[in-house]
């Protein structure tokens, strides 16, 4: 699967996270809130989202550029394999900002998000916010088949 964030052509490249009992103690912290680096030297533009007020702040900034909230469960299996496969997709050249929460260690600010976004939780999922409002989301596999680009046509 893929994903096409910004119209060109998708970006594809394998991405090594850590083993899962890194994952379990948080060592994938190391990898997701610095940039995400791949073997090739992709790096994803991460912010972490563990804080109430930055969803005050995403709302502010969305409008004037598009926000992206990866919601991923550490515990997962799927989460990682969903993950994983966005990462390989990401567009380097997308003018989103990019945020993770990690939905086990920050389950209040994963739950303020399903309630102002009005989205059932699920994990993983991305919301897509433009202009103040979700204008997308996606949960579990269809995360990489999400059209980005379409959602603003």
């Amino acid at each position: 699967m893929s994903v096409n964030i910004s119209g060109n052509a998708t970006f594809r490249q394998s991405v090594r996270l850590n083993n899962y009992s890194d994952l379990h103690f948080m060592g994938i912290f190391k990898n997701i809130f610095k940039p995400s680096e791949s073997k090739e030297g992709k790096l994803l533009p991460w912010i972490n989202l563990s804080a109430l007020h930055q969803l005050g702040d995403i709302l502010e900034r969305s409008k004037t550029k598009t926000q992206l909230i990866f919601k991923h469960s550490t515990r997962c299996g799927i989460s990682r394999m969903v993950m994983n496969q966005f990462i390989d997709a990401y567009n380097l050249d997308a003018n989103f900002d990019l945020y993770y929460i990690d939905l086990l260690n920050f389950r209040d600010v994963s739950n303020e998000v399903g309630y102002r976004f009005q989205v059932v939780h699920e994990s993983p999922q991305l919301l897509v916010i433009k202009n103040g409002v979700l204008i997308g989301h996606a949960s579990h596999g269809a995360i990489n088949s999400i059209d980005l680009k379409g959602l603003f046509s």
